[in-house]
């Protein structure tokens, strides 16, 4: 079943594309990587899709409805979570009470806190201020916040930035477990991780896709590997 689909979706910025006619089409229960070089327009496509970017043209359908018009607040009810390339944290309440927030969110029971806490390893920094926190447990605390609404669909847009090598290694084994619960939308740099955890990858360059496949073709694909693998601009 597909959860996810963009239909002709485009967005232009004072005559400035930034994404044009993208069609995309997420199953449900996969890990897709969205990946790209600067500019490619991943985080203008992401920001339609949560709903934060109103389309120029085209449609957003999740779960077999077009939410195309609806804001990113109906849309996290409607089962979608996800976590900025910026943090966006309560930084003057703890690691507990944003999370907390989030399941209130969902009227869910506050054990599902300590759960999402120790999932991202954050349990014995529960009462710890959010905004004393390092930018890398910052990034994983705002993992746990969307855990915490158990969504249908969680994107994460940079979320491997800030982290330890230990870290990134516990956060690729999260994604795995993951993938048995929810559908995953990863906008990642960290092409490690990339392949890793995707199942497939669609890559955008000058807000077009380019190609789409799982590691392996895209690895092998040439046009890719122009455009931004054999870079170190990502």
């Amino acid at each position: 079943m597909t959860l996810l689909s963009t239909r002709g979706l485009s967005k232009s910025f004072s005559g400035l594309r930034a994404v044009h006619e993208v069609d995309f089409d997420l199953p449900e229960g996969e890990v897709r990587a969205l990946i790209g070089p600067n500019g490619a327009g991943k985080t203008t496509f992401v920001g339609m899709l949560c709903g934060r970017i109103e389309p120029s043209a085209g449609s957003v359908s999740f779960d077999g409805h077009d939410v195309t018009a609806l804001p990113a607040h109906r849309r996290i009810r409607a089962g979608m979570a996800y976590t900025f390339q910026i943090t966006s944290i309560f930084g003057r309440l703890t690691c507990h009470e944003n999370v907390a927030l989030a399941v209130r969110r969902r009227n869910g029971p506050l054990s599902d806190v300590t759960h999402a806490l120790d999932r991202v390893g954050l349990a014995d920094r529960a009462e710890q201020l959010a905004g004393d926190l390092s930018y890398g447990h910052q990034r994983l605390l705002e993992i746990a916040m969307g855990l915490a609404q158990k969504p249908r669909l969680l994107i994460l847009d940079e979320p491997t930035q800030g982290l330890s090598d230990t870290e990134i290694d516990a956060f690729c084994a999260l994604i795995r477990e993951l993938k048995a619960e929810t559908t995953i939308l990863l906008i990642e740099h960290n092409m490690a991780v990339v392949m890793q955890t995707a199942d497939r990858i669609t890559v955008l360059n000058f807000g077009e896709i380019l190609a789409e496949g799982d590691p392996d073709q895209i690895r092998a694909d040439r046009t890719v590997q122009a455009a931004y693998l054999g870079t170190e601009d990502a």
